[in-house]
This record gives structure tokens, sequence and C-alpha cells, in this order.
């Protein structure tokens, strides 16, 4: 079942359909959605399978809940209850504060006996050691690999090939967004003309408060601290500076000396304490985020057997994320 069927849970049933013959072939998966619910387009069910295709095309141009025969009426917690799904995706809208109602979603789909799957950074930091517990007992799996940097493979490269390696601290640019505000201020816009920019191809919300003053890029740093580093963390303990402060005349003065503005966040120990902070910096050429631009990220680990290890991240689409969910649905089939 689907919870949640915005930009990233609707490009994941395009994705479904594009791979299917694929996923059967290597994968011996089929996938079968059984339900989905949106926000704000209603709900479908059926035992037998929804036709992606057919729910697409609803949901741009009406509600699921009208469709005869499949069409449900209720609310998420109601929807979950009455689904039947061996796994349960999770998109819905991040929720910084508290990480609901995600959180509640899936452990309401664990405590039914489905696997858990989300895009959603919030279930992780305010409930992942409560969810593993939970899918262990239940003997399924609850995975999350889109939670930080879309479909790129940074916890299940903790999970496995990295195995046994000690992460001593990271840093990174983690909000694609700020990344593209900052290069779009270099080129001579003001921030507000710059969201609106943003807004406009669909980077930016409405009200871009959750990227602009770091709260998305904090709860970031809350979820690798939690998941990676055994240390649980929210994003309110996260030092946090956002971009809104970095004035044009700010960006031109580091642009005469050679540098640029990027929202960089940072955690790691520091004489035996645990350091978090996001934080617009002024970096050179001879740093690894002078030159990731566009929407693109970029992280850097520090582990105890390898002092440096970096993943990037060019341009993610909603695909991207889409990926990464797919990615842990591949693992939960073999499992």
């Amino acid at each position: 079942m689907l919870v949640g069927f915005g930009n990233v849970g609707k490009a994941f049933a395009r994705l479904l359909m594009r791979k299917a013959e694929e996923l059967e072939a290597n994968h011996g998966l089929k996938v079968v959605v059984t339900g989905i619910i949106t926000g704000s387009h209603g709900a479908a069910i059926d035992p037998k399978g929804l036709n992606l295709s057919k729910m697409l095309e609803t949901v741009d141009n009406g509600s699921l809940s009208d469709l005869t025969g499949i069409g449900f009426k209720g609310n998420s917690f109601e929807f979950i209850e009455v689904c039947q799904a061996d796994v349960l995706v999770e998109t819905t809208p991040v929720n910084p504060r508290s990480g609901q109602p995600a959180l509640d979603h899936l452990r309401a789909g664990l405590v039914k006996g489905m696997h858990g799957i989300t895009a959603n950074k919030g279930p992780v930091v305010y409930g992942y050691k409560e969810l593993t517990q939970l899918a262990s007992q239940q003997n399924r799996r609850f995975l999350f690999e889109s939670a930080v940097m879309d479909g790129a493979p940074i916890f299940s490269l903790f999970r496995h090939p990295l195995k046994g390696a000690t992460l001593l601290g990271y840093k990174g640019i983690l909000n694609s967004c700020t990344n593209l505000l900052l290069e779009r201020m270099e080129a001579g816009e003001t921030l507000e003309e710059a969201i609106e920019y943003g807004a406009a191809i669909g980077i930016t919300e409405t009200d871009p408060s959750n990227d602009v003053d770091g709260w998305d890029a904090s709860i970031k740093v809350a979820a690798l601290a939690t998941v990676l580093m055994d240390h649980p963390l929210t994003p309110l303990e996260v030092d946090r500076t956002g971009i809104r402060e970095i004035t044009p005349e700010m960006i031109a003065e580091a642009k005469a000396a050679g540098e640029r503005w990027k929202l960089v966040c940072t955690g790691e120990y520091r004489d035996g304490v645990f350091f978090a902070e996001v934080k617009p910096q002024r970096v050179g050429p001879n740093s690894p985020f002078y030159t990731v631009s566009g929407t693109s990220s970029f992280v850097t680990f520090k582990l105890d057997v390898l002092p440096g290890l970096g993943i990037l991240e060019s341009d993610p689409s909603p695909e991207t994320t889409a990926f990464g969910l797919l990615s842990d649905l591949i693992e939960i089939s073999r499992s």
C-alpha cells in the first residue's frame, strides 16, 4: 500500500510500471499495489491490485474516492486497518518538529504485520529505535534509504559494505534547495527572487521556511546521527542557522575572494561531545563543497578505516527518491 501520493509517490508508481518486467526477471518480484491514499485526492483499495496508470490519471483530474467499486472514504489510519498488504510505503510530507503523522502511519502498519518503508525523515529521527524494534518483534523490516539523500545509498552502505567500520563524523551539503538558491544569488538575484524561481520549477514550497531556515538540513543531520552514530538527536538539538541572513553584498564579497557560500551540515564528536551544526559557510576552491552546483548534494564521511569517503548526488528528481524506495523493497523481498 502507498500512504502518500504526491510527487514521490507518483514517481514510485511510474517506476514500478517501468521496471515491472525487470523486477520479475531479475529479482522474482511481482509488485501489486493494493491501496493508495492521498492527502487531498482521496483513496482507493483493490485486493486484486490497482491499475497504476488509472490511479495517476485520476489524481491529476479528480478523487480516488469517487472510483466505482474501489474508492475508499476514510482517514489514513482507517485505510491502513482495512487495506491488506505486505508492505506499507510512506511518502507523506515531513514534519521536522514531531515526525507525525508519518510516525504513527508506520507504527500502525508494523503492528498490523507489514514491512515499513519511508522516504520521510521524521519517523527516522523521532522513532528509529522504536520502529526498528517493533519491526524485529514482528519479523518485519523498517527501511528508509530515501530519507536523507534521495536514492543515494547511504544507510544501506553502512548496513552492508561498511559493516565493521566506525563512523567518526560527517559533513556535507544536504539541502539541495538552498544550494540552488545560493547559486541563483551568485548570479545576481535576491533571495526572494531565487525563491520565486525555485517555486516556478517545483524546487521550493509556497512556504520555503523548512529549507531557507535550515530545518530540512537539521533533520537530515539528526537522522544520520541517530542511525549511523547511535546518537539519538532531534533537529531542535542541532545548532541551526539558515540562509535568510545571507545578503547580495555577502555573496559579492565571497565571490571577489574566489569563494562561495554553502549551507554546510556537520555531525561529529569533539572532545567526547557530539557536535551538530547547520550553518552557512564560505568555502574556497580547495573545499570538496565548492563545485557542488544546482540541486546537487554531497556528503563526506570520516571513518576509522577510511578517513575520507564522499557521496555526490547530482541534480536529484522525485524518481531518484522513488528509486531509494524501490531498493528498500527489493531488499525486503530478499530477506
